[in-house]
């Protein structure tokens, strides 16, 4: 059978994954499934992407890795606009499908988990939100127990000639990124002494401020659609998101701004 499209990206199959629950189906949960969907693809295009990168800086390739910390920025900035679209959806009609979501909850994606896993912000207790035995819960596990992208940096560093303190090379990769004063030193000498690699840790913090921006903006959509109740599924809702405001994925590079 010849190669079509629609066969190609499975079109038919993809159109049918949007179901609503409400009954009869409420206009706006449309739009909340598409949305939430279309996040879990680009959430799939960030882990592949920061997987390269992983490689491209166990390898020393500082151009790829500056090429694909491109990407990704872009995607963070992509997020952020879609959420201007669903602010269009207003609290009164969220509020019509909301209670048939029962206990699903975004708290629950464990894509985006990995992707704060991957990034060196790691809470093995977040590994209770996905049940033992499933698909997710084990990808979330293997991500908790592998190097982090900030740790594969460490790496890219030693292949520049940079002496990574040797804490950092032995630390425990279950634990989250912690700044250290004597690898801001050297990023310093780094930043004087190699413009092409200057080039790339002003991209690694282009996306530290693109993830935190899209925090924010998302913070501020769920206070403005449901303002201080609990989230779907028994979740937090804005008062846990506003704790993870600002945090940094690569602490050094901001702790140096000041000194540069």
């Amino acid at each position: 059978m010849e190669l079509t499209y629609a066969r190609y990206l499975k079109i038919e199959e993809l159109l049918a994954l949007q179901q609503p629950q409400s009954e009869p189906a409420e206009h706006d949960e449309t739009l909340f499934i598409v949305i939430h969907q279309v996040y879990e693809l680009w959430f799939k295009l960030l882990l592949h992407e920061c997987d390269k990168i992983c490689r491209d800086f166990s390898a020393g390739d500082l151009f790829g890795s500056i090429a694909t910390f491109k990407r990704t920025r872009m995607v963070l900035k992509t997020l952020v606009g879609q959420l201007d679209i669903l602010e269009t959806m207003s609290p009164m009609s969220f509020l019509t499908f909301r209670s048939r979501l029962e206990t699903a909850s975004g708290f629950q994606s464990a894509q985006f988990r990995e992707l704060e896993f991957l990034l060196g912000y790691k809470r093995p207790d977040m590994l209770k939100y996905q049940p033992a035995g499933d698909p997710a819960r084990a990808r979330l596990e293997r991500r908790l127990r592998e190097p982090s992208l900030f740790d594969r940096f460490y790496e890219f560093l030693a292949t520049r000639g940079v002496a990574v303190p040797a804490a950092l090379r032995a630390r425990d990769v279950t634990r989250p990124t912690e700044p250290n004063e004597e690898l801001q030193d050297r990023l310093l000498e780094l930043y004087r002494s190699s413009p092409e690699v200057g080039i790339l840790l002003e991209l690694m913090t282009d996306f530290d401020e693109g993830l935190q921006e899209w925090r924010y903006r998302h913070v501020k959509m769920v206070e403005r659609t449901i303002g201080g109740r609990q989230g779907t599924g028994g979740s937090p809702g804005a008062e846990y998101l506003r704790t993870t405001l600002f945090r940094a994925v690569f602490p050094d590079l901001w702790a140096i701004r000041d000194r540069l």
